[in-house]
């Protein structure tokens, strides 16, 4: 079983910039593809990046590219998410989600396995 928390999150004036954390713990996590996910009040849960379990691939999605990043460290099970340029619909709940391993990044809800509780982040206009 594998637990994540997440941290980082909180308020934000638009244009500003949050990086998002995720631990892991009780799992093989270098093995895992690793996502972030948002749910926004009213919308359903989006992807919006993922990194392979060795770091040569990630995907995000066409809302966040070339604001957003996904890094990993499986030296110490963490996951990042750096958000730049950050503006009021980026405003939701972030969860971060592991996915056993697959041969192509998963950019699904359904092909993960395990959820944090998520993190709020709040951008102010």
């Amino acid at each position: 079983q594998v637990q994540l928390v997440e941290s980082g999150g909180g308020l934000v004036q638009a244009g500003g910039s949050l990086r998002l954390s995720c631990a892991a713990s009780g799992g093989a996590f270098s093995t895992y593809s690793m996502g972030w996910f948002r749910q926004a009040p009213g919308k359903e849960r989006e992807f919006v990046a993922a990194i392979s379990w060795n770091r040569l691939s990630t995907s995000s999605a066409d809302s966040v590219k070339g604001r957003f990043a996904i890094s990993r460290d499986n030296a110490y099970n963490l996951v990042h998410l750096q958000m730049n340029s950050l503006s009021p619909e980026d405003t939701a709940v972030y969860y971060c989600a592991a996915a056993l391993p697959k041969p192509t990044i998963p950019r699904v809800r359904g092909e993960y396995a395990y959820w944090g509780q998520g993190t709020q982040v709040t951008v102010s206009s």
